[in-house]
């Protein structure tokens, strides 16, 4: 039965999110097996709004961090040969990687 692998990736650096994704692109089109993606999935901020002063003294002023954890979803063939090179990939350790098996 034909299988197909969903490749979600998900990085707080868009820059090596996009190239990780650019490499999987490069090996479907190689290999030549159907692909779909990479789909842009909404991007997660993550806020944190602290106060300034510790004591609580004196104006009320905050500080504000933000983190955006960008998503890419990415389905391909899953025949052997395209399989065995993206597992030789290499990816930074700010990308993760979750890859799952669907039978069409």
């Amino acid at each position: 039965m034909p299988q197909m692998a969903r490749i979600r990736l998900s990085s707080n650096n868009l820059k090596n999110l996009l190239s990780v994704c650019n490499e999987i692109v490069a090996i479907a089109e190689k290999t030549g097996v159907k692909m779909r993606g990479p789909i842009p999935l909404p991007t997660k901020r993550l806020m944190v709004v602290t106060r300034k002063a510790p004591s609580g003294q004196g104006s009320h002023t905050f500080d504000k961090w933000e983190m955006r954890i960008h998503r890419r979803l990415i389905d391909i063939d899953a025949d052997e040969r395209t399989m065995r090179r993206l597992m030789r990939i290499r990816v930074p350790d700010d990308v993760r990687i979750e890859v799952s098996f669907i039978r069409r």
